[in-house]
């Protein structure tokens, strides 16, 4: 035995309390990747640390993104606080002085006021209310419970500070001088004659330096190309999501408001995120991501583009009524997608009457007899309004309202008109 003792990594115990988890996960921090990063490698990260798939970890931060708000906050914190993976500190440790970060003073500036402005801009707008604190609390849980789980596994190897110099049983300096210390008595003149005028017992020469054994190299991260055994996760949580849409579409139909297009696909992308990081602890459920990307598209393209309102009722495909009398005027004429031609033109003059017309998608032309006193509002989402004398066309433009009445004058027939479109082009003519 040299004496010498044996470094061995603690053996790990299970972590008892909030507390103890939150101070261990600080302690055992994901370290960004310099291989297999997209940007700054907060997602290879988090998924080499706990050994999910970092493209899974990718789609949730895309997902909280669009629904919430919170993925990319997220983001810039773990770029600000998880160290590079030869980096001693973090950039913002690196920023106080804590140690030797790749993240420059400057840059890590930068990323704390973005990172002050998306927190502000998550929890100021969503597409519905509370959305950022929620997607905050899905990324915080998901954290806890993968560290809970799986803190013990990867841990990465801390960088240790790299210094100027090394002190060789104390015969080194920090300025590179090199000093002997004459501890031995003086030589006898027994001892013979020394043309050096010292007995070589007297020089105190510094020991070799230990001989270090190679620290061993960490393991890897592991291939998650690897085949993965069948999981039921997937096709599970893809019938409940296609179950979720169906019901969403039926309560829609029914009259149910709230069941919009986009909170139909916000619900659907939750069951799937659900099925996402269930699939990340038990394995499987990778075909889920095909689904999320596209409805993920879809939902950001319905919650920025001006159609709040689309929904499913009125069927599709070209409308296009025969009316013979003033009776044969319905109240409304509801349609989910294609053109709307509503003539009135040759209605026989009688009582006063009123009819909505609302297009989800299409064009919408309704005329009316030359000398009707027809009072309007008329509006689009996205296209061109024409009411008569009046004009607009762009996106989520103001309606047009007023009253015409006609080449007579006022005494006309009385008819009150309140015209809707979501996508495409209105326009109220006399024929």
């Amino acid at each position: 035995m040299s004496g010498a003792s044996e470094t061995r990594a603690p053996k790990q115990s299970p972590l008892n309390g909030f507390e103890e988890t939150v101070k261990d996960f600080w302690a055992s921090r994901p370290r960004r990747p310099h291989a297999g990063r997209k940007l700054a490698g907060v997602a290879a990260a988090i998924g080499y640390r706990y050994g999910i798939d970092p493209v899974v970890v990718r789609i949730a931060l895309v997902v909280t993104t669009i629904f919430g708000g919170f993925g990319v906050p997220f983001y810039l914190l773990g770029w600000l606080f998880l160290p590079g993976e030869s980096d001693e500190v973090s950039g913002f440790e690196g920023l106080i002085g804590r140690g030797r970060s790749s993240v420059s003073p400057a840059f890590a500036v930068v990323l704390l006021v973005l990172t002050v402005i998306s927190v502000g801009g998550s929890f100021t707008g969503s597409w519905f209310d509370g959305g950022g604190l929620i997607s905050f609390a899905l990324i915080a849980a998901a954290l806890y419970l993968l560290h809970r789980s799986r803190g013990h596994e990867n841990r990465p190897a801390p960088v240790t500070a790299r210094t100027s110099y090394q002190d060789f049983t104390g015969n080194f300096t920090g300025n590179g001088a090199f000093t002997m210390t004459d501890t031995a008595e003086a030589p006898s003149t027994a001892r013979g004659w020394d043309p050096l005028a010292a007995d070589p017992a007297g020089w105190d020469l510094p020991d070799a330096p230990p001989v270090q054994e190679p620290r061993p190299t960490p393991p890897p991260p592991p291939s998650y190309r690897a085949p993965r055994r069948r999981s039921k996760v997937g096709s599970a949580m893809f019938a409940i999501a296609v179950v979720t849409a169906g019901a969403g579409v039926l309560a829609n139909l029914n009259g149910a408001g709230w069941f919009s297009a986009q909170h139909i696909i916000g619900l659907v992308l939750g069951v799937v995120g659900i099925g996402l990081v269930t699939g990340a602890f038990a394995g499987g459920g990778r075909g889920l991501i095909g689904l999320a990307v596209p409805l993920s598209i879809a939902g950001m393209v319905l919650t920025t583009a001006p159609f709040q309102d689309l929904d499913f009722r009125g069927g599709v495909g070209d409308l296009r009524p025969t009316l013979h009398t003033v009776a044969d005027v319905k109240p409304l004429y509801q349609h989910a997608a294609g053109d709307i031609d509503l003539d009135l033109s040759k209605l026989p003059p009688g009582a006063p009457y009123s009819t909505t017309v609302s297009n989800g998608a299409g064009n919408t032309t309704i005329t009316v007899p030359e000398t009707a006193d027809v009072t309007f509002d008329c509006r689009t989402g996205a296209g061109d309004t024409s009411c008569f004398t009046q004009s607009a066309n762009g996106v989520s433009q103001e309606a047009l309202t007023g009253t015409d009445t006609g080449t007579d004058g006022v005494g006309g027939q009385k008819i009150t008109l309140h015209v809707s479109n979501r996508v495409g082009n209105v326009e109220v003519q006399r024929g």
